[in-house]
């Protein structure tokens, strides 16, 4: 009976074991344990995951919840916004501070078509909308289209109270560290017991810091000397502003309510402040002497090649310069969609419309006047107001404004005291790049060895069986392609306008003479030069004064070198 109650051969066998008395387990029975175990694991994990997907609301979900309370906003009470913005505060951080933040900044709408919340950017006499949600694009509201969510001063109050909640639960250290940073202004009752709720939780060393300076800033309104020496010897050094207008504010009280040793630190704690900060100050005033500098150097580079090559004073190279900025804005108004890529296709489109035009006023006009520079200087002058017409004419005398694209914008932040903004740090990475491609070109390609050949000695050149004429076209396109480049730079500087160019021409003459005709590395030396001298006597002269005291040194340096700080060498310039 045992041998038919399965096919299986090793059921057999243990029945068979089984009747000689000889009792061993069943490999059929023991196999069925596992697999009611395992079915007992399924059923287990089914019943988890289901409990799971009860418990935790999907991302969907939670979107719509969130979309439903911020509803909520479109009440004129202020007392029940309120509410929900302590409702909405106690969803996720990367949900809800983008919506609180456009709430405080004025940026959120209720749309009257549609009935919808959106948040608006200013986008001209319009707004540029995106969803609450998810950021999706929702096109451009006109004002009367849209009703703004208007808050008042005790919403204001409750909104940086959550908004600082959020971001000092934020998961990046930076957005912590300047969320504390930016309660320095606004520290109230609440946001002291926030920041030291956080001190007990907060393991990043430079949160910490910023947390206990705030904490110290309240320190400094106590009535026990001895916590406020604590504090002043804590923000002893600090460079944010808050800090300094505090110790300012303690040791000006008159009151007579101040101890003694208390003002004398905070004397010395803003001492100390003051002195950093000079040291910071003249650090952000060279950075801004390099970046005019190396401006100049770029405008001057195209002027030194031409001259230093053809002998031309080329009284046009600032409206080459104007073309280069003017296809800026046109590449710019060609690419609505794409403003962060404008800039970097408007770069070669620039330098081909320069270089164009420029090829268009050598072969033209300047090549009848070689040997004639007084001819030459008067003809170029000319056709630079010829130039500056047509663009009044066609784009009008009104300055056109190139928008900046977003990685050029904002600043590079060292320190409350120190920061480089970003358009300068690229417009010096700029220059030095098409200085560097210049020098490569003159050095290391056939083009470059015919320039310099031709420089140094035209007709040895000529016997050679170099082509003087090709190479003067080339030499001036290249020149003037460089002008362009300069005025895509100054496009990000200053609005774009027919006179671009002559408040630079004057400038770039003085670099090239500084530093040598024709020599690319007096140009770098001299317009670097030039643009930190400037920078540092304009605190002290002013503007205008600081560039006539550069004029009159240079005058006063060609009186004793008149062939620049790097002059050139070979028979052209012995002749």
């Amino acid at each position: 009976m045992c041998g038919v109650m399965g096919p299986a051969h090793w059921i057999f066998v243990g029945c068979s074991f089984a009747a000689a008395g000889l009792l061993v387990p069943v490999r059929g029975h023991a196999e069925s344990e596992p697999s009611i175990v395992t079915t007992n694991s399924v059923t287990t994990t089914a019943a988890m995951a289901k409990k799971t997907s009860e418990e935790v609301p999907s991302l969907v979900d939670v979107h719509a919840a969130f979309l439903r309370e911020l509803d909520g906003l479109k009440v004129s009470s202020f007392k029940q916004k309120t509410a929900v913005v302590e409702n909405l505060a106690k969803h996720d951080a990367k949900l809800a501070e983008p919506v609180l933040s456009a709430l405080l900044e004025g940026h959120l709408f209720v749309h009257k078509v549609n009935k919808k919340v959106v948040k608006g950017t200013p986008n001209n006499d319009a707004y540029r909308l995106v969803e609450p949600v998810g950021g999706m694009d929702l096109g451009v509201g006109e004002k009367h289209e849209l009703k703004k969510i208007i808050i008042n001063n005790k919403m204001r109050t409750a909104l940086r109270k959550e908004l600082a909640r959020l971001r000092l639960r934020s998961g990046s250290t930076k957005q912590r560290q300047a969320a504390v940073v930016a309660l320095y202004s606004s520290l109230t009752p609440d946001t002291v017991v926030l920041l030291r709720s956080s001190l007990e939780t907060e393991k990043s060393p430079t949160v910490r810091k910023a947390v206990m300076n705030a904490l110290a800033l309240v320190d400094l309104e106590s009535a026990e000397p001895r916590t406020q020496l604590a504090a002043i010897k804590r923000l002893s050094g600090q460079m944010h502003s808050e800090v300094h207008n505090r110790l300012s504010r303690l040791i000006s009280d008159e009151s007579g309510a101040v101890d003694k040793d208390v003002r004398r630190a905070g004397q010395a704690a803003i001492a100390s402040i003051d002195a950093t900060r000079k040291i910071y100050q003249w650090i952000e005033t060279i950075f801004f002497g390099l970046s005019l500098g190396f401006v100049l150097v770029l405008a001057a580079i195209g002027l030194a090649i031409t001259f230093g090559v053809m002998g031309v004073i080329n009284m046009a190279h600032g409206e080459l310069m104007m073309l280069g900025a003017y296809a800026t804005w046109l590449v710019q108004q060609a690419m609505p969609r794409n403003p962060e890529l404008s800039l970097i296709v408007a770069i070669p489109v620039a330098f081909l419309v320069s270089a164009l035009v420029g090829v268009v006023i050598e072969r033209g006009v300047v090549r009848f006047l070689y040997g004639r520079p007084l001819e030459t200087l008067l003809a170029t002058f000319g056709i630079s107001l010829i130039l500056q017409q047509s663009v009044r004419t066609i784009f009008s005398p009104l300055n056109r404004a190139v928008a900046t694209p977003q990685w050029m914008s904002g600043q590079l932040i060292v320190n409350e005291a120190l920061s480089f903004t970003y358009n300068r740090l690229y417009i010096i990475l700029f220059s030095i790049l098409v200085f560097a491609s210049i020098v490569a070109t003159l050095q290391f390609t056939t083009l470059g060895l015919q320039i310099r050949a031709v420089a140094q000695n035209r007709n040895m050149a000529r016997a050679m069986g170099v082509r003087g004429g090709w190479i003067d076209a080339m030499t001036f396109a290249l020149g003037a392609g460089v002008a362009g480049l300069a005025g895509v730079a100054l496009s990000q500087l200053t609005n774009v306008g027919p006179n671009l160019g002559q408040s630079h021409i004057v400038d770039s003459f003085m670099v090239v003479v500084f530093g040598g005709v024709g020599n690319l590395w007096g140009t770098l030396v001299a317009g670097v030069s030039l643009g930190v001298a400037n920078k540092l006597l304009e605190p002290f002269a002013g503007a205008v004064l600081a560039k006539v005291a550069v004029l009159v040194f240079i005058i006063l340096f060609i009186q004793k070198r008149p062939r620049g700080l790097f002059p050139q060498r070979g028979r052209s310039a012995e002749a």
